[in-house]
């Protein structure tokens, strides 16, 4: 091997394509958000006020062999910030409800043998990947998206923390993913997958960009119990779609978002359906950004005492009905302090909710909450530490030099 293949370039500020072609890098990148959230969407008609630290993550992205051997890493350390949960209306999934769930410790590990036909500059790409992370199902983690509080569908419009083998073919720009995983969802954060159960689950997507800046997809997974760990639950089947555009209008960065979601529970027993649009305008040092949303979630029974949470094994028994989750969020972000790649930005939103019964059941939501129409705002700080490049969850081993047309900070171009 080449002397020179043995430099390892490190860079928290610089793309990997700034370094030579063919020496192995890394990059680091991190954020966190400081947030304090107020909301009257609690069990019993009270209002709830709580400041916690959220998506504190550190992340590792690798290549070596130009770019044919690659690494994304990512550790997520909200089960230390926030044990019980974050306060975030609508949303459910792992055993909460009205709270979004903490992420494992080792949120993303995965390996990728880029380009295997060896033609980085022909009209097929293959690669092979390997780990943790996520399925070739649905859209972008939230976490990369513009609103501070995660959306209610989140488990219907994406598979994550799973342990993973995916496969990838890029003709053109056309992209075809198939994975296969375990079903099981984690039950605490540093839970790792139950490994006797990977294959019991798989996922396919399809995903094109017939022009600049559009990136339309549509996917389907088969899920077995992923909400009993020993797979005595019921499976789902789960269907996707989306388009995502971001351009320059007017000489100012623009994102829009359009997604449809649905998941069949229990052989068709249940139907959860989400639609979800979502957009921000950057403006200098200023970007406003907006959420519509309307998902259904099942109502599990509840942990006595323990409003929030749902019982765990969680099988079709324990299922006590379907709402529909009306959600509308405003907010806006301003770069307040920037020096390279370190930037802090203020951000505040504010969400309407409104829930409404669906079908049969005996959950009643003006009973359980005392009101059926609900108010939260959040605001926060966000630090970000040259969170750019890899979008999680897309594992199609392109050069890592590649531009990626959703980037993960959250920082504006300089007016």
């Amino acid at each position: 091997m080449p002397r020179r293949l043995a430099i390892l370039c490190l860079s928290a500020t610089m793309p990997l394509g700034l370094c030579a072609a063919q020496r192995p890098s890394l990059r680091f990148s991190g954020q966190a958000i400081a947030l304090l959230t107020t909301t009257n969407a609690v069990p019993g008609g009270a209002t709830l006020t709580e400041g916690r630290l959220v998506q504190p993550v550190l992340m590792l992205e690798g290549a070596a062999l130009g770019d044919h051997l690659q690494l994304h890493a990512m550790g997520d350390f909200e089960g230390w910030t926030i044990q019980h949960g974050q306060l975030a209306t609508g949303a459910y999934g792992e055993g909460y409800y009205d709270r979004r769930h903490p992420h494992t410790y080792v949120h993303e590990l995965m390996f990728t043998g880029g380009d295997l036909l060896g033609r980085w500059d022909g009209d097929v790409v293959v690669s092979l990947s390997a780990g943790k992370g996520f399925a070739p199902f649905g859209t972008d983690d939230p976490m990369s998206r513009p609103p501070m509080l995660y959306p209610a569908n989140h488990h219907l419009a994406q598979i994550l923390e799973r342990a993973v083998a995916v496969t990838a073919i890029t003709a053109g720009k056309v992209t075809l993913e198939g994975g296969t995983f375990n079903g099981d969802e984690p039950e605490y954060p540093s839970q790792w997958p139950k490994w006797n159960r990977f294959g019991d689950s798989w996922a396919l997507r399809a995903s094109g960009r017939p022009v600049s800046g559009l990136e339309a997809q549509v996917s389907r997974a088969h899920v077995h119990s992923p909400e009993h760990r020993q797979g005595a639950g019921t499976d789902q089947e789960k269907w996707s779609a989306s388009a995502r555009w971001e351009r320059a209008v007017a000489g100012r960065p623009a994102y829009a978002l359009a997604e449809w979601a649905r998941t069949a529970e229990a052989g068709g027993a249940y139907l959860l359906h989400s639609a979800l649009v979502e957009g921000a305008y950057g403006l200098g040092r200023y970007r406003p950004y907006f959420r519509l949303e309307r998902t259904d979630r099942t109502e599990d029974q509840r942990v006595f005492g323990e409003p929030f949470r749902s019982v765990r094994p969680h099988l079709d028994s324990s299922i006590l009905g379907i709402t529909r989750w009306t959600i509308s969020t405003l907010g806006a972000q301003v770069r307040a302090w920037r020096r390279g790649a370190v930037a802090f930005s203020p951000t505040a939103e504010v969400a309407f909710a409104n829930v409404a019964k669906v079908g049969g059941g005996v959950f009643d939501p003006q009973v359980f909450y005392g009101r059926t129409s609900f108010a939260t705002l959040t605001v926060g700080i966000r630090a970000d530490w040259g969170m750019g490049g890899h979008r999680m969850g897309y594992y199609r081993g392109t050069p890592m030099a590649e531009p990626m047309t959703m980037p993960m900070d959250h920082q504006h171009p300089e007016p």
